[in-house]
């Protein structure tokens, strides 16, 4: 048995490597998947534009002007003087948000009054906008809680909060979504390659030949899918060392959890892939049959976007999803360091859905070649 598979293997080899299309298929998703997440879609805010309104003009809106250009985080690119300038600046996109300090802010913080200030965030991008008003608010907080510190009199009872973020603490976009490029790059590679090598068969006539000669089905489904698990395991390697030394994503927890929970995934993917083999009767089926499936369960994995603010109904589905459970391994042994005794439960359901996608894509098959 182990005999014909292994020749079964090494025929898979020979055919993927020798064929140009499929070599860059095998390595090239890969590298550009991680290249576009890591440098291309970024949603840190590092250095955000805004202008500048004073319509106070004294000493205390100065030195709050100086805390914000001072902070690192803004750049004052205007200073208007009206409210059309503003909305000029706003409309044009020339500014990502607007801070405006009321008449009578230095009065009003002499007195011990609550002083104005007004920050217009340009809402068109909402986690930018969110970043921008945290951080205006931040520099506000700051400046307010010196000035009642140094204020005449008895200071009142104050609560101080410091704030400390955990696991990514200088909060990069890339250290969350590189890792889950891990996930989506195991499912493209493995479920496109293995629809298409069972179908190429089909389409070039050779699965009779392959049904006449003393392999069994599952002997073929093993040949015919192995060599993409070990393509799989190879594209995670190499992501990994490529986050590691380009991009510095920390690698907190254990590789050989990673490469093993790898493996539970691969049951589900090479499942669905020799699933779509038998209802395609072409390459081109095999292919759009793929991205029908990976689409959905890339949107619903919380690669993106945050599975807490889709609706109930969706985030209920989402447990279907095995993406799901891959994406919150990989970013948990990432950047947490997490261990089987936390991520048990997301192992655990990657084995049950990969045993029955796997077993139930197998019956198919074999009754397909019957």
């Amino acid at each position: 048995m182990w005999e014909r598979i292994a020749v079964i293997l090494r025929k898979e080899f020979i055919q993927a490597l020798r064929e140009p299309r499929m070599r860059v298929l095998l390595f090239v998703p890969p590298i550009v998947q991680l290249l576009i997440f890591g440098f291309a879609v970024n949603l840190d805010v590092d250095r955000a534009r805004i202008a500048w309104m004073d319509m106070d003009g004294t000493p205390a809106s100065r030195e709050l002007r100086d805390r914000f250009t001072g902070s690192g985080r803004f750049e004052m690119v205007a200073a208007p003087a009206s409210e059309a300038q503003v909305q000029r600046v706003m409309d044009r996109g020339e500014v990502q948000a607007v801070v405006r300090v009321l008449p009578g802010f230095a009065r009003d913080l002499a007195r011990g009054r609550t002083a104005q200030v007004q920050v217009l965030v340009d809402g068109t991008n909402s986690n930018t906008a969110s970043l921008v008003s945290t951080y205006a608010g931040g520099i506000i907080a700051s400046f307010s809680a010196e000035r009642l510190a140094g204020g005449p009199g008895s200071p009142a009872p104050r609560i101080g909060a410091a704030s400390r973020v955990w696991f990514n603490p200088d909060l990069y976009s890339r250290n969350y979504f590189v890792p889950g490029v891990i996930a989506n790059i195991i499912m493209m590679v493995t479920l496109m390659l293995t629809s298409l090598a069972i179908v190429r068969e089909k389409e070039i006539g050779t699965m009779e030949q392959l049904m006449v000669t003393p392999v069994r089905p599952i002997e073929l489904m093993l040949g015919k899918t192995l060599p993409f698990a070990l393509v799989g395991l190879l594209d995670v390697a190499m992501v990994t060392g490529i986050a590691l030394a380009v991009f510095h994503v920390p690698l907190r927890g254990s590789f050989l959890l990673l490469m093993a929970c790898s493996v539970l995934f691969l049951m589900t993917s090479l499942g669905a892939g020799l699933f779509l083999s038998t209802i395609s009767h072409t390459q081109q089926q095999a292919m759009m049959s793929s991205f029908f499936f990976s689409t959905p369960a890339f949107m619903l994995s919380g690669f993106a976007f945050p599975i807490r603010n889709m609706p109930p109904a969706v985030q209920w589905l989402t447990y279907l999803n095995p993406v799901r459970y891959f994406i919150e391994i990989v970013r948990g042994i990432f950047l947490k360091g997490s261990g089987v005794d936390v991520l048990w439960p997301q192992m655990v359901c990657l084995a049950v859905y990969g045993v029955a996608v796997l077993g139930l894509s197998a019956v198919r098959f074999q009754k397909k070649l019957d």
